[in-house]
This record gives structure tokens, C-alpha cells and sequence, in this order.
């Protein structure tokens, strides 16, 4: 009998939790406790870390688990090289339900780069506005260039002080393009930083970006251990063993 640990968070989790739910497949939803107000999904969900590596091998262990589908955020690293560990531990098959990456498209005038820092970097000298759609937890290194003015984009009201001033938005995706064009005209951005995320759900952004001619410093996906991956639902239920029509 399959009993499948998601690792969610995403879109593509909760999507993926409705699929299993509707086949009637053994699972449980993890989120990893960062979105105060996650949304509610139709399988059993526990809230919070593991532990690293050897926790989630415990968890696994303990709970029955028979499957693993990591199915985080494609910056979720952390979570990803334990997910990978953890399986190896318990002989857990494991798979990664993981979007494709974003790809330049004429018109794009994006700059690339390999970590937060390297987009710290990458900024210019000179003050300008920046939209930083990287998520709260990786902004504190551009507290290095206080000269800009930053807007930033959470799920959720930041519990502690920031570590500059800058704009907030509190909003939760998916962001359409139209909404995008007129957020970054009234507040006169003029770059963009983001991380690959791939996708819809935050695409508009990149869209928008090109169509006002704005550069985009583009911070690269972290480097994860080789692991099974693919791109669709379809894909995840057909490696659970199980056929399902997901509709229109």
C-alpha cells in the first residue's frame, strides 16, 4: 500500500495534493512552517521542519512512508538535499516534481548571475528604484547598497523590522500581467531582481519586465544532488502507479 510524503508548498504541491486526493492514494502534505497562513489542502498536512536529513529519515521511518515527491520551491535547497539524503537512508524512492526553469526570450535584457550576492553585485552604483521578488529570507545582503530605493513583495506582514526601508507589498500570487505593468509604472522601477523560479504562477514579472524594456538580474537555481525528476502531475501519478484524468 502506498503512503507518499509530499514536500509542498508550491502551486504545483497543492495541484498535486488534489490529484492524490481524487485517486484515493495514501499521502500526507508537509509544509516547511515559513507561510503563516498556508493554504488548506484535501490531505492529511503537518506543519514544520523535520529536523534536517536525519529527522525526515526518522519521520519516514516512523510514519510509514513509502514514497517521497519533493515537490518545494526550486530554491528550497536545503530541503532538497535532505529529501535526497533522507531517502538514500531509508531505500525511500524519491522524485522531484520541479517547473523548468525560465528562458531568455527576444527582448529580454536580463543580466545572470549565481547567488544573492552575485546580484548585490550586479546592481548598479547609482541610486534607482529595484524590485527585489526574491522573498523575505534573502534580502539582508542588499542592506549593502542602502543608496536604492527597494520595493518588496511578501505572502505575508514581515513579523520582525526589515533590514533597510523600503516599500512593501503584501500580496499572494499568481500575479497577472496587467497588474504587474501598472505595479512597476507607479512605483517607476527600474530593475528587477529575481530568482529562476519558473512557472506561471510569477512569470508576469519577467513578461512585464521585457515589455517595458527593464533589466532583470536573474539569480540562478542552487546546484541539488542528482535525483529523479519531472514535470507534471500526470507524470507524479503515473509513477504512483495510478491513471488519472486531471481535467481541462
Amino acid at each position: 500500500m502506498i503512503r507518499a510524503l509530499i514536500l509542498g508548498g508550491t502551486a504545483d504541491a497543492s495541484l498535486l495534493a488534489s490529484a492524490i486526493a481524487r485517486a484515493r492514494v495514501g499521502a500526507v502534505y508537509s509544509y516547511g512552517g515559513r507561510t503563516r497562513a498556508p493554504a488548506d489542502q484535501p490531505l492529511p498536512t503537518r506543519i514544520g521542519g523535520f529536523g534536517g536529513a536525519n529527522g525526515l529519515a526518522n519521520y519516514i521511518r516512523s510514519e510509514g512512508i513509502t514514497r517521497v515527491i519533493d515537490a518545494t520551491h526550486p530554491f528550497a535547497a536545503e530541503v532538497s538535499r535532505n529529501a535526497v539524503e533522507a531517502c538514500a537512508q531509508t531505500g525511500t524512492p524519491l522524485i522531484a516534481l520541479e517547473r523548468a526553469p525560465w528562458t531568455k526570450a527576444a527582448g529580454d535584457n536580463w543580466i545572470e548571475v549565481a547567488d544573492v550576492n552575485a546580484a548585490v553585485a550586479a546592481l548598479p552604483e547609482s541610486p534607482a528604484k529595484i524590485f527585489l521578488a526574491i522573498g523575505r529570507q534573502h534580502i539582508a545582503p542588499f542592506a549593502t547598497k542602502p543608496q536604492h530605493a527597494y520595493t518588496l513583495r511578501f505572502v505575508d506582514p514581515p513579523e520582525a523590522p526589515q533590514p533597510f526601508a523600503a516599500e512593501m507589498i503584501v500580496s499572494r500570487g499568481p500575479f497577472m500581467l496587467d497588474g504587474e505593468l501598472e505595479m512597476l509604472r507607479t512605483r517607476g522601477i527600474a530593475w528587477i531582481v529575481a530568482r529562476n523560479s519558473g512557472g506561471d504562477g510569477a512569470r508576469a514579472k519577467i513578461d512585464a519586465a521585457r515589455m517595458l524594456g527593464l533589466p532583470v538580474i536573474m539569480i540562478a537555481r542552487p546546484q541539488l544532488p542528482e535525483r529523479q525528476r519531472v514535470e507534471s502531475v500526470a507524470e507524479i501519478m503515473q509513477w504512483l502507479g495510478h491513471r488519472t484524468c486531471l481535467g481541462a
